[in-house]
């Protein structure tokens, strides 16, 4: 299916990355499934970025009837996954400073101030700390004091 931008500076063939808001637009209440496809796979592969955002923009401008549920399910889908993969990343983070330190993770948790079964959790990935705490992880895995 053939799209035609009007009054827009972009190339309906070009990457989307290059598209502004009324493009978006149009190729959500005009394009077909390959363009939709396109806006899926820019936002898998930046959930918050540019092309998400103008996507946000044209919902909340227009509700475009079928795909707006769709590009809803998108953004919330990739959203949920990059969440998943950066805290399995501060999971990994943590695991590797407590490595560091040479401490036990008893005595980790000790000077950064938590329990060890708290401490299992930031591990695990079941719970993020706080930026403070992981930042007293850092100190700790550096030998430096937590001020």
């Amino acid at each position: 299916m053939s799209l035609a931008f009007r009054n827009v500076d972009a190339d309906p063939d070009g990457p989307v990355e290059g598209w502004p808001t009324e493009a978006v637009l149009t190729a959500l209440e005009r394009g077909g499934l390959s363009h939709w496809r396109r806006l899926a796979t820019a936002v898998r592969a930046d959930p918050w970025g540019p092309v998400a955002r103008r996507i946000e923009g044209a919902l909340a401008a227009v509700r475009p009837y079928g795909v707006a549920e769709l590009m809803d399910d998108v953004l919330t889908s990739a959203r949920a996954h990059a969440d998943e993969r950066e805290r399995a990343e501060v999971a990994a983070e943590i695991a590797a400073l407590v490595g560091e330190s040479g401490l036990t993770r008893a005595e980790f948790a000790r000077s950064i101030g938590t329990s060890a079964s708290r401490l299992s959790t930031y591990v695990g990935g079941s719970v993020t700390p706080s930026a403070a705490m992981l930042v007293r992880m850092r100190r700790v895995a550096r030998g430096e004091p937590c001020r």
